[in-house]
């Protein structure tokens, strides 16, 4: 059996909490501005960010929403996400974070799912996610920024002094949501150590100056963003301005502000500072690296965007299920097309995906993880648990990978189903299963495209009843799905193809698209 491994040595992972983690990095230096709310340009020092953190960890303690409590999150970009992250992790809590484009039907299913005793929102989202919380466990809702006794500061109590003792290798400390192939997305159970190595792992190989400052344009609540952007570049001594969501212009201001030696992207953003004419009007001769993961980046893309605003652009790979970092490129470690080196204490194997046989240097198969990243499982889901995450520790990437005699990993389609729309997953199942709730639909099939802003979009097949209008069908589903899991075409057809099992065959569909 071949078994791949990392160029770079193995490092020593700290047997202490994500939180306790961050504090190393905060108490080194508690003086210094950690984070900057980038539409008011409130400044937070290290200091000032444990102190928020140990007393809401002591509030939730003393109100019983600490240790053993799941607290759902559902904020933007801002400082307070971290506060309240982090004072969740140290009061022995489970955090599971909700994507504030959800509807109420979403939100509602996540609340249910991970057990959530406590929602905290902000006033924008308030309405939507009280709608959602009807009919769950939620037993408060806690609104970030509001003066009364709903506010934050209501949760703030005693100060915590030390970390709340918990299995921090078995503990789900962090619920995000992933979609999968089939069904409504999945909790996926990360522990302490999970977050930890993964921080670890990676600054191995991120050549990070705890001089920097970035935008911290990723959502906190993708494990993108929380765990590279928030933990990672904060633990590294990084300075984050926070964007509670994404424009180009106020992006490209940031990192002409604050003079931004690097960014981590998503690849419709890479397109953008390729293409967009807006992106002359900016001095961004300060950047000089971009990382772009989440989803697929076309290396002419890449060549094009480092030509013209003069930053190395690289990519990196990973999964929710990995915490999310698998392999990284850097300044100096970096191949054309790859998505870096695999991470210290990693393995991987490929797979032939047809006859289970494992392949070695420059062989294409399913790309297969093992590390100290890897996730505890899926919440609620043993059957799907089983399915990605094997006896002997292997995650089933569903990715078709290649690796080579040095370690870069590259990575050549994915054998999932998933549409990859601005690095958020769209599982096809859940948008057909939201079509064929209208009376109208008699069948449907989704299908991810290539979108140059966007990465993929899906689009949807559908078999109409007569008389079915595609508009009706479209706002019918605004009210059901996020914008980004919206269809952005709905083609009617006479039938679906499928096989005699009843799965949809997809790759007919595609051919038929491709024929036209």
């Amino acid at each position: 059996m071949t078994i791949f491994t990392s160029p770079l040595a193995d490092v020593v992972i700290p047997e202490i909490s994500i939180t306790e983690r961050l504090f190393q990095a905060f108490d080194s230096r508690p003086d210094r501005v950690v984070m900057i709310d980038g539409p008011t340009g409130r400044e937070v020092t290290a200091r000032a960010m444990m102190a928020s953190i140990r007393t809401l960890a002591g509030g939730l303690t003393a109100q019983g929403f600490g240790a053993g409590q799941v607290v759902a999150l559902m904020a933007p970009n801002m400082p307070e996400f971290c506060t309240v992250f982090h004072g969740v992790a140290y009061a022995g809590g489970t955090i599971t974070t909700i994507n504030p484009a959800y509807t109420a039907a979403e939100i509602h299913h996540q609340l249910t799912d991970s057990g959530a005793d406590l929602l905290i929102t902000t006033p924008d989202f308030l309405a939507v996610a009280s709608d959602g919380a009807k009919g769950t466990g939620v037993r408060r809702i806690v609104v970030i920024g509001a003066e009364d006794e709903q506010g934050l500061h209501g949760l703030m109590g005693p100060v915590q002094a030390a970390q709340v003792p918990v299995d921090l290798a078995r503990f789900a400390m962090v619920m995000p949501y992933s979609s999968g192939t089939t069904g409504k997305p999945k909790g996926v159970r990360l522990s302490h150590r999970n977050l930890v190595a993964n921080v670890e792992q990676s600054l191995a190989v991120m050549m990070i100056s705890d001089e920097e400052t970035t935008v911290a344009i990723l959502p906190f609540f993708h494990i993108y963003g929380m765990n590279v952007i928030m933990n990672l570049f904060l633990t590294a001594g990084m300075k984050l301005v926070t964007m509670p969501r994404f424009d180009l212009p106020t992006f490209l201001g940031h990192l002409q502000a604050h003079q931004c030696y690097r960014a981590a992207v998503v690849p419709p953003v890479v397109v953008a500072l390729a293409k967009h004419p807006l992106v002359e009007t900016y001095d961004l001769s300060a950047l000089k690296i971009l990382f772009s993961a989440a989803a697929p980046l076309g290396a002419e893309v890449a060549e094009a965007c480092a030509a013209r605003i003069g930053a190395q652009t690289v990519q990196g790979y990973g999964l929710t299920e990995t915490g999310p970092v698998v392999s990284l490129c850097n300044q100096s470690l970096a191949r054309a097309g790859s998505v870096g080196v695999i991470l210290p204490n990693t393995e991987c194997r490929v797979v032939d995906v047809e006859t289970g046989a494992a392949l070695g240097v420059g062989q294409e198969g399913e790309l297969w993880i093992r590390g100290p990243q890897v996730m505890l499982g899926y919440l609620n889901n043993p059957a799907a648990t089983a399915a990605m995450l094997d006896e002997d520790g292997w995650l089933h990437s569903g990715d078709l990978a290649a690796i080579d005699a040095d370690g870069f990993v590259f990575i050549r389609d994915r054998l999932k189903e998933l549409i990859k729309v601005k690095g958020f997953q769209v599982a096809p199942a859940e948008v057909e299963a939201a079509l064929q709730d209208h009376p109208q639909v008699l069948d449907a099939a989704v299908l991810g495209v290539a979108d140059d802003e966007a990465g993929e979009v899906p689009v949807a097949f559908v078999v109409p009843r007569p008389g079915a209008d595609a508009a009706d069908i479209a706002a019918f589903l605004r009210g059901r799905l996020a914008t980004y899991k919206q269809p952005r075409t709905i083609e009617f057809v006479e039938a679906i193809p499928k096989t005699a099992s009843g799965k949809i065959l997809r790759r007919v569909l595609r051919d038929q698209m491709a024929a036209r």
